[in-house]
């Protein structure tokens, strides 16, 4: 090939951010970690790698054929993270462990999975979140709905809403019904992924009651406001499943104190992809969006696989989700401003650099033009490049 026809390529499932892109990006970020301090919590930031048995000891075996794996130098078998709730409990279990309960941690990073790109996903993606660890019971569960309702807020989304479920609630039915444990993964998949017909088909072949196969069946579209788990309570007898409910109907009460239940509804099909979930999980849904800006949930057993046991809850949002969201709501204004193009012509440089930097101390966005123009030039520079304002420095 010959160079000039040589086109340099990226990775799939990667992208760049163009720097109006990144510069909305940015601004995001920073809200939501100027939020985040606010609520008490504090930052960390982990390793890009992990050893792969640090990943899959956290999270299981599962997360594996989504992994980006290879080896190092002494075969050590290493992987990207894909997500981060693993790697900040493993910071919690060691370099944090004598550090008085709860924890309250926050992130801002990259996280990598391979799969299949789609829009507002790549193989390699920006995530913010927090962790909540040491917190039992509702209050905590409670706390980070409401951190993740105010992050939606932050980042300048006004439509959206967020669905809770409990994954007790479907695990209190398959014990009840008796199925087998690989004809209980099977029914668990086909929620998550909302394979209706596929559940059907399984459920078909189960050998379980007609009524039972009915509740199942009805469960990944069972959703709705408060009223509906008052309707779900009278059609399950288990105490797994009853407790369920009950927990989701403290952590409501709890969000009208936080003043955000408008924004909360119930999903009892609600599963996640990941099989640490011990209690609540939710996600967070936009319209124009067929899949979640946000999604978390409590992990009580996680911190045990390194040691050091204690309950724990948390939530991350998608950055590239929430700009995509954005975007379509036709709210950009996240980018941070240009504030002042100063430009000058022959012989006026140094004072156009002196005007420069007294603007930037000010705390305004400066850029000085690289050479002599014309104020008709000036003008034309100052309007390609965005800023909002044009110095020119007239000649002596």
């Amino acid at each position: 090939m010959n160079q000039n026809e040589f086109v340099p390529q990226i990775p799939y499932g990667t992208r760049d951010f163009l720097p109006r892109e990144a510069s909305r990006k940015r601004a995001i970020e920073a809200a939501l970690a100027g939020m985040f301090v606010r609520w008490g919590y504090d930052e960390v930031v982990t390793p890009t790698i992990e050893y792969l048995d640090t990943l899959t000891l956290g999270a299981g075996c599962e997360v594996q054929q989504n992994l980006f794996k290879f080896f190092d130098k002494n075969n050590h078998l290493l992987a990207l993270r894909p997500d981060m709730t693993t790697p900040i409990a493993r910071v919690a279990a060691s370099r944090l462990r004598e550090s008085p309960l709860p924890l309250k941690l926050f992130y801002l990073t990259n996280v990598f999975r391979y799969e299949q790109a789609q829009a507002g996903r790549q193989c390699e993606f920006y995530q913010a979140g927090v962790e909540l660890m040491g917190a039992a019971g509702p209050t905590g569960d409670a706390e980070v709905i409401a951190l993740a309702v105010e992050s939606m807020r932050e980042a300048g989304l006004a439509e959206f809403q967020i669905s809770l479920g409990q994954v007790e609630f479907i695990n209190g039915i398959m014990e009840e019904s008796g199925l087998a444990l690989q004809q209980r993964q099977q029914v668990k998949l086909a929620m998550l992924t909302r394979d209706l017909v596929g559940l059907g088909e399984i459920l078909a072949i189960s050998g379980l009651s007609r009524e039972v196969q009915h509740l199942l069946q009805r469960i990944p579209v069972w959703h709705g406001r408060e009223d509906m788990l008052d309707q779900a309570l009278t059609m399950v007898t288990n105490e797994k499943s009853r407790g369920a409910l009950a927990n989701l109907a403290e952590i409501y009460q709890l969000l009208k104190v936080y003043g955000v239940e408008q924004y909360v509804t119930f999903d009892l099909g609600i599963i996640r992809d990941f099989d640490y979930y011990t209690g609540m999980v939710f996600e967070g849904y936009t319209p124009g969006l067929g899949f979640p800006l946000c999604g978390g949930g409590r992990y009580d057993q996680m911190l045990n696989s390194f040691g050091a046991g204690a309950p724990a809850t948390g939530f991350a949002l998608g950055i590239e989700r929430i700009m995509l969201a954005l975007e379509r709501q036709g709210k950009t204004d996240k980018a941070e401003a240009k504030n002042f193009y100063v430009a000058w012509p022959s012989g006026r440089l140094a004072a156009a650099i002196t005007k420069a930097g007294q603007l930037r101390k000010s705390g305004y966005s400066v850029e000085v033009a690289c050479q002599a123009q014309t104020e008709r030039e000036a003008a034309a520079s100052q309007t390609d490049k965005g800023f909002e304002r044009l110095i020119y420095l007239t000649e002596d």
